[in-house]
């Protein structure tokens, strides 16, 4: 009944799922998981408080009920699989703890990845104490599942007279009851908690990480794919889930976090071959068809991402969420094409309807408006991003504040709108999505810009774009100019640890300079502090550092 409210969901039944998993939420762990975990998907599509506090009491409701049985369920799984008892009755038992102890790990992993998302240093610290209960239950599982499976192998005749004597005093998986087919399963349901699991310590800033490891768990990516791939085979209820999860690694976390550099090709053939196997059981749902815009999109086919954008928003007419996830990749897809009224009509619609940051989409609103023309409306829109600024930590909304407010007090220009739309696509890596042909046309733009306090965030978006246009002796001018621009960096803060970067990265590309590149990244990391989108920047210098080593062993 799980496996089918997980597939009523990805076959765009939201209510019907929603609905399924409500009803019976409280008669079984697997579907108060299912319900935990549709309200789990909603807040992570909207980032909306409301939404990330009711999914944080859904989760710990479902692990009271998970831990209700029986106290020390760590204890009482070991004793279970050791007792001798009634092998039907044991079986059941022992299958019903292992699955109620993984679905804890789970509800886990969701809390701290709803802590992570708030990108703030206490929230990764608890964050990371969450973590360390959900790898110690991992670990354990998977232990178990692992012995009871090599209990089930068969032996060869020549064992089996010591074994019948051994297995008197030791109780078998096969005698206790549990099925081989129950042990794949719960295989599968261990590897999708234990791969997301490795996925979120990759999300945690590497300053962060040293933290981490101290509190006694590694993070091991290759693995995590690894798991997440052998539970999307499974025949467990999670095996949908580890496959959403797959393409929302590829297609969303690995190029915005630049995780293994800036090549995001193995990762979209991956996301490609998920697409297609799952196309004929899921021909239709808005949730693939979603991913599959994310593809052409970072293909750079970005009307066809729009076609899919726009399919997937019709068919979630009845889930708000996902709606509004999918307005948001049309605005972006907007931008890319420098269609600035559809994309200010799409950021609109989001300030208007949803609660997550209604300010940071004000701000897009506002740059989208006046770079369509409209002056006058963009100048109401900026006053407004203020009176919606609530989360005073964000660094997303306080980007967008400082930025709303300077437009704000000098009458915006058609100019500086557009370069507002710029410094947004370079700072989301979307600048590589972008033709050459509108590339060209940012860098005529870029090039009237004579505001003295933008000079420095000029030169650093004309690297980029001589860089996306392969210009590298052109891209380390520009790059050399934004380092160097002392005037704009009380307002721009972030322009300089940036533009080293882009130095450093530059270099790297040739076996001449790499020592010097290596040196600008450590530059970067050390002695720049404080400015916007730190730890953003943090998570990309430690992967360019990690792929030189693979390189270049130090």
């Amino acid at each position: 009944m799980a496996l089918q409210g997980i597939n009523m969901l990805l076959n765009n039944g939201f209510k019907e799922s929603d609905e399924l998993f409500r009803r019976y939420r409280t008669q079984s762990p697997l579907m108060s998981f299912g319900a935990s975990f549709v309200s789990f998907l909603n807040a992570m599509m909207t980032f909306e408080e409301e939404k990330m506090q009711t999914a944080c009491e859904d989760l710990r409701t479902t692990e009271k009920l998970c831990e209700s049985d029986s106290a020390g369920v760590l204890e009482t799984i070991r004793n279970k699989i050791k007792k001798s008892m009634d092998s039907q009755r044991s079986g059941v038992v022992v299958v019903d703890r292992l699955q109620r102890q993984i679905i804890v790990a789970d509800c886990q992993v969701y809390l701290a990845v709803l802590s992570f998302v708030k990108q703030e240093l206490s929230a990764y610290i608890k964050g990371g104490w969450i973590l360390r209960k959900a790898w110690k239950m991992y670990n354990k599982c998977h232990s178990d599942i692992s012995q009871l499976q090599e209990s089930c192998q068969p032996k060869s005749s020549d064992q089996q007279e010591s074994l019948s004597a051994d297995n008197a005093n030791h109780n078998t998986s096969v005698e206790n009851g549990v099925t081989p087919e129950a042990l794949d399963r719960l295989k599968g349901s261990v590897s999708f908690g234990y791969g997301l699991f490795h996925l979120c310590i990759s999300m945690v800033p590497p300053h962060l990480l040293k933290i981490i490891n101290l509190l006694g768990f590694p993070g091991d990516r290759l693995q995590g794919l690894s798991s997440l791939m052998y539970a999307s085979e499974s025949k467990d209820m999670k095996a949908p889930l580890a496959t959403l999860a797959l393409l929302w690694y590829h297609t969303v976390v690995l190029p915005f976090f630049a995780l293994d550099g800036s090549d995001t090709h193995t990762g979209l053939l991956e996301a490609k071959a998920i697409l297609q196997r799952k196309s004929v059981v899921y021909p239709n749902s808005s949730l693939f068809i979603f991913f599959q815009g994310r593809v052409h999109r970072l293909e750079c086919h970005i009307n066809s991402a729009l076609a899919c954008f726009h399919d997937a928003l019709e068919l979630a007419s009845d889930q708000r969420e996902l709606q509004h996830v999918c307005l948001y990749e049309i605005g972006w897809c907007s931008m890319i094409e420098m269609n600035f009224e559809d994309a200010y009509r799409s950021f609109e619609r989001l300030k208007n309807e949803s609660r997550w940051s209604q300010c940071y989409y004000a701000y897009l609103t506002g740059v989208n408006q006046g770079a369509s023309g409209d002056l006058d409306g963009a100048s109401g829109v900026f006053k407004d991003v203020q009176k919606l600024f609530k989360r005073k930590n964000n660094q997303i909304e306080q980007f967008a504040v400082k930025r709303a407010e300077r437009l704000r007090k000098i009458f915006p220009t058609r100019e500086l709108c557009i370069l507002g739309v710029i410094e947004v696509l370079y700072l989301w890596k979307a600048l590589q999505n972008c033709s050459s042909s509108k590339l060209q046309i940012m860098n005529q733009v870029l090039q009237s810009v004579n505001d003295a306090s933008c000079r420095g965030l000029k030169h650093l978006l004309l690297g980029a774009i001589h860089k996306c246009h392969g210009n590298m002796r052109d891209a380390l001018q520009s790059f050399q100019l934004a380092a160097r621009d002392e005037y704009g960096r009380q307002i721009n803060s972030y322009i300089q640890p940036y533009a080293v970067y882009e130095l450093g990265c530059v270099l790297l590309a040739k076996p001449e300079t790499v020592g010097k590149g290596r040196s600008l990244l450590l530059q970067a990391k050390e002695d720049f502090t404080g400015y916007d989108f730190e730890n953003r920047l943090h998570v990309r210098i430690h992967s360019a550092l990690a792929s030189l080593k693979e390189v270049v062993p130090q």
